[in-house]
């Protein structure tokens, strides 16, 4: 793997939050899938087109890509092993063959100058230590009027998950926070940040989906309460399992735990 800025993030992604994303990899897309095609269609991924997809994770959305360019492909980069030992299984299972995965800083990756078309990404842009620096290099990666099509978490106020961080004990900051997943959160930030990497165009609205955390309120309550943010906030609190089931049982119909959830989808061109 190339050199790392983001030490705090790879030590998380490599640690225990990367694994519990590897060994839960169907959940977890059960969670965020409901937001795959507003963010493919938002990049009009053409069938030779090159993509690449920062932050990728167990590399659902690199699958998807590709498949979307037959002719092309689509290469998945994350500082995850575990998640991108996972992303390559799956590949092979299946039978997603122009895929590649590379374990890497997206703020320093030494992608070749303009090598890809596109550029996606689902939830994974939110960490980087030095946002512009990060979003520079991804636009060096892409070709003249190459285009980006971004997720990025809003705050959970704006949708179900909010009743359910109500029900959380509180803390004297909060368990997601701006400087973390809701970096990107604020639309007129966005645009400071990518029009200072040097993208034009850009432009956000708002995306709704539906997020599916388990079969029943118990479930989905255990799963939520090992997802990192959680963990490392609260550890492993049997109280707190009870807490959240209650929370969760609200939105439990049609044999799962079913949250409405919203999304902020970042578009710009190079």
């Amino acid at each position: 793997m190339a050199g790392i800025v983001n030490t705090h993030q790879a030590e998380a992604w490599n640690g225990y939050e990367g694994e519990h994303w590897a060994g839960h990899y169907d959940r977890y897309d059960a969670v965020n899938s409901g937001f795959n095609d507003a963010l493919l269609d938002a990049a009009a991924i053409g069938p030779r087109d090159r993509v690449i997809d920062i932050g990728c994770g167990n590399g659902q959305v690199t699958r998807l890509a590709a498949r979307r360019a037959r002719l092309g492909g689509a290469t998945g980069v994350d500082l995850s092993g575990p998640m991108l030992a996972r992303a390559r299984s799956l590949a092979q299972e299946e039978d997603v063959a122009n895929v590649a995965f590379e374990q890497g800083d997206a703020q320093i990756h030494p992608f070749p100058d303009g090598a890809f078309d596109v550029a996606v990404s689902r939830f994974g842009v939110m960490f980087f230590a030095d946002p512009v620096a990060a979003f520079g290099n991804v636009q060096r990666a892409l070709r003249d009027g190459g285009r980006v099509a971004f997720l990025v978490m809003t705050p959970p106020g704006q949708s179900d998950l909010g009743a359910v961080f109500e029900a959380l004990p509180p803390r004297a900051e909060p368990p997601i926070g701006h400087r973390g997943p809701l970096s990107l959160a604020d639309p007129d930030h966005v645009r400071e940040v990518l029009e200072g990497a040097g993208f034009r165009d850009v432009g956000t609205h708002l995306v709704d989906a539906e997020q599916i955390w388990g079969r029943d309120a118990r479930d989905a309550a255990e799963f939520f309460a090992g997802w990192g943010p959680i963990r490392f906030n609260y550890g492993a609190d049997g109280e707190l399992v009870d807490t959240l089931t209650e929370a969760m049982a609200r939105f439990e119909r049609d044999g799962a735990v079913r949250l409405r959830s919203t999304a902020r989808l970042i578009r710009a061109r190079r």
